[in-house]
């Protein structure tokens, strides 16, 4: 099992982090992982993405030109990289900040209403654990319970009290995906 994705939005989204907690889940299954970001000088607000790279076998190299999935956090990510799903790839979407929805017929689309949850959770900086979620569901790629075990190796122990909610979050957005 090889999973080539790239998260994309605007920074501040925490699209970086998803990538990164979803590379910790790879180690933590003794899987070979790549993180490889990308974000412009503007930072927050700027674009931002993240390549990732999850495998039984070694990875060979960062660089990738098509993906098995996409998960975009709004319309110029899906802009630039749908036309990177590789056919019966997936893209996963972030309902509230992609109004135009990909046209491709050969791959499957998930519209994810994480904003909506995340105001539910009354915490916007859930999103991406929603979006993480959702893409788990998606594409299984790591178990949820190493991605929970991801949050205390990645987070600072001053946010370790927010792993619950993380962790919520994280099941709500596999809720999305049945």
């Amino acid at each position: 099992m090889t999973e080539e994705a790239i998260f994309a939005g605007f920074g501040g989204q925490g699209v970086l982090s998803m990538g990164m907690m979803l590379a910790y889940a790879g180690m933590i299954e003794n899987k070979e992982v790549c993180w490889m970001p990308s974000y412009g000088p503007e930072m927050r607000g700027g674009t931002a993405n993240c390549t990732i790279i999850v495998s039984d076998k070694p990875v060979s190299s960062p660089i990738v030109s098509t993906y098995d999935s996409v998960v975009a956090l709004n319309q110029p990510s899906l802009e630039k990289f749908e036309s990177k799903v590789k056919p019966g790839g997936v893209i996963i979407i972030e309902k509230s900040t992609v109004p135009v929805l990909p046209t491709r017929t050969d791959i499957t689309t998930y519209v994810v209403n994480g904003n909506e949850e995340a105001l539910k959770l009354k915490n916007l900086k859930v999103l991406n654990m929603i979006i993480l979620g959702a893409f788990l569901a998606a594409r299984k790629t790591v178990s949820p319970e190493n991605l929970v075990k991801a949050l205390y190796k990645a987070l600072p122990e001053r946010h370790h009290k927010l792993i619950p909610l993380n962790e919520e979050a994280i099941r709500i957005g596999m809720n999305f995906i049945k």
